[in-house]
């Protein structure tokens, strides 16, 4: 009898982890922010910025290491913390973002360890333009916020890549690198 159950238990189990459904989380607006760093008149300087709006999601399958990426930019919230070069990045001489005023990035999470994600490897449509862009998950933890009660995640995830291969190419007269790093720290909350 005992034989019998315990077989039961593990055809349940086993049942139970083949249906394991993949798990979406809601980007936190106000714990994610993708920042960059840019060079400045060829190395004279580097200026930091971020973006001040941003929504998506990440839908995490642990059991089939898989998942997926889908993060919208308002190019318009671009904050270099310098009103004036804020201005000048939302003109047409570099984001334009009357004719583009989104950056999306989609993708798929890879390179599973321990049951955590290191890479994303996606396509980034930023000024019209798409190319494909590779994160590094530097970090990623899933915990329950012991605030809100609510099951998290979290991750730190870096790129790097060409602007002017995104037609944004101001400066490259006056020798400015066109090399962006792109830093993200991202927090989800369980949609269910």
């Amino acid at each position: 009898m005992k034989m019998q159950l315990a077989a039961i238990c593990v055809g349940v189990l086993s049942a139970m982890q083949l249906s394991a459904a993949p798990v979406t989380y809601n980007l936190d607006p106000s714990h994610t922010y993708p920042n960059f760093s840019a060079d400045h008149m060829g190395g004279l300087s580097v200026w930091r910025g971020k973006f001040r709006k941003s929504s998506g999601k990440v839908v995490l399958d642990r059991e089939a290491k898989t998942g997926s990426v889908s993060i919208t930019i308002d190019a318009a919230s671009i904050d270099f913390g310098f009103e004036k070069m804020d201005e000048h990045a939302r003109s047409a001489d570099m984001f334009d973002v009357e004719k583009f005023p989104t950056a999306t990035y989609e993708g798929a999470l890879g390179g599973f360890k321990d049951g955590s994600p290191t890479e994303v490897q996606g396509n980034l449509t930023l000024h019209g333009v798409t190319k494909p862009v590779k994160l590094v998950i530097r970090s990623f933890l899933c915990k329950l916020n012991p605030m809100s009660k609510k099951e998290v995640c979290g991750a730190d995830a870096a790129a790097t890549f060409s602007r002017a291969d995104f037609g944004i190419s101001y400066g490259q007269a006056y020798g400015f690198n066109q090399t962006v790093t792109l830093d993200i720290q991202v927090e989800g909350v369980r949609a269910d």
